[in-house]
């Protein structure tokens, strides 16, 4: 494990209610070295501390957005969040370069499968194509992107698919703090359910 530092934001207006989200919470706060923050139960007014934010990411390597995926986008606290924290003059624009160099990516959980996410489905984008406001966001930042992972088809997951799902999720955190990530090569990647465990250290580990 490296001396990166991770941050978990997430945003869920109905937390309890996602039998998804929850085991994939309680996955992921159990690891060590790792931020996790529940946006709505922080700030259920919507009062967001904008010091305390800026202060949090600067603290921090890499920066998780976890969220289920409302309407092709996220639920309307990280909107509020991302419009007051990622100020100008702070994180973009003239001096705005508080936020270089760090890494940034989407978790998210999604009620439909892959199959109605392409150009021939239902929805007639890619999830990642929805995604692309906050890839530019993150470029805007001087931040590095990186592929998201999804969970689709959520309200039709046995438990067992679930847990794979978390076991994942983990994984893929594991992964990221890792001092040694070839992260050109990795931003090549559509999305982070497109690879496995093995592939990660094969793939995208900088050469000794």
């Amino acid at each position: 494990m490296s001396n990166k530092k991770l941050l978990i934001l997430f945003f869920h207006p109905r937390f309890e209610d996602s039998r998804v989200n929850a085991r994939l919470v309680e996955g992921v706060k159990q690891l060590r070295d790792i931020t996790f923050r529940d946006m709505y139960e922080l700030y259920p007014d919507f009062n967001i501390n904008v010091e305390f934010e800026q202060a949090q990411l600067l603290a921090h390597d890499i920066v998780i957005w976890h969220h289920p995926f409302y309407w092709y986008n996220c639920p309307p606290l990280m909107k509020q969040w991302l419009d007051l924290v990622l100020e100008y003059g702070w994180a973009y624009g003239k001096n705005g370069n508080k936020l270089s160099g760090k890494w940034a990516m989407n978790v998210i959980s999604s009620g439909g499968n892959f199959n109605v996410y392409q150009k021939e489905g239902r929805n007639r984008f890619t999830h990642r194509e929805f995604l692309n406001s906050f890839d530019q966001t993150a470029h805007l930042c001087q931040m590095e992107y990186l592929p998201p992972f999804i969970v689709p088809g959520a309200n039709k997951l046995s438990a067992a698919e679930i847990e794979d799902y978390m076991i994942r999720y983990t994984q893929i955190v594991h992964f990221l703090m890792n001092e040694q990530i070839d992260i050109e090569k990795l931003k090549l990647v559509e999305n982070f359910n497109q690879l496995n465990a093995d592939q990660w250290e094969h793939q995208f580990y900088k050469m000794q």
